[in-house]
């Protein structure tokens, strides 16, 4: 059991420390190791999982780990005390590369606050970021969960309303939810 725990924290933390740009762009790494790599979940529980985790308050890569540890410990016939300790580890896991990064950003930031390496490196991580949540767009739309063509004209409309209108995001996102219900 404990070298499920060290697996699970060790791949938490690999994830945490090669994903930039939030909880939306660690999704695909996140599907590659738990789902492909290691084989802890199916593709339908990882969905599952990445749909629980939109719905619970807080960042999605977070809450998507805290549900894994949870999940994998319990698959291995572990108690509940032992699962919310997988729970714990896949999430301390995935927020610690961040804290040390952050840590030394704030002790360096003023130093490489006029460096141009440093802004053009920051420059170009832009773009990646946009590609990896992306690609987790992508991995999320299989024959499992296949989108239906109302999904696509509200994910249109939204789309729309939010780059050629004034309202706010959070609006777009309580309509389009309150659309959602009433079509579906």
């Amino acid at each position: 059991m404990i070298g499920l725990y060290l697996q699970l924290f060790w791949t938490f933390f690999v994830i945490g420390a090669l994903t930039i740009g939030g909880g939306y762009a660690m999704l695909s790494l996140i599907q590659d190791q738990v789902v492909t790599q290691h084989g802890w979940l199916t593709e339908s529980a990882f969905t599952d999982i990445v749909g629980i985790s939109q719905m619970t308050p807080g960042p999605i890569g977070i809450n998507s780990a805290t549900y894994i540890g949870y999940s994998v410990l319990q698959e291995a016939g572990a108690s509940h005390f032992m699962c919310v300790l997988g729970s714990l580890t896949t999430t301390f896991a995935v927020v610690l590369p961040s804290f040390i990064i952050m840590m030394a950003i704030v002790r360096l930031y003023s130093k490489l606050r006029s460096n141009k390496v440093f802004e053009n490196t920051m420059a170009f991580l832009r773009p990646a970021v946009v590609g990896l949540i992306g690609a987790a767009a992508i991995v999320l739309i299989t024959p499992a969960n296949f989108i239906d063509w109302r999904s696509w004209v509200l994910f249109a409309a939204a789309f729309i309303v939010s780059m050629w209108t004034k309202i706010s995001p959070i609006l777009v996102i309580i309509g389009a939810g309150v659309i959602g219900l009433l079509i579906f």
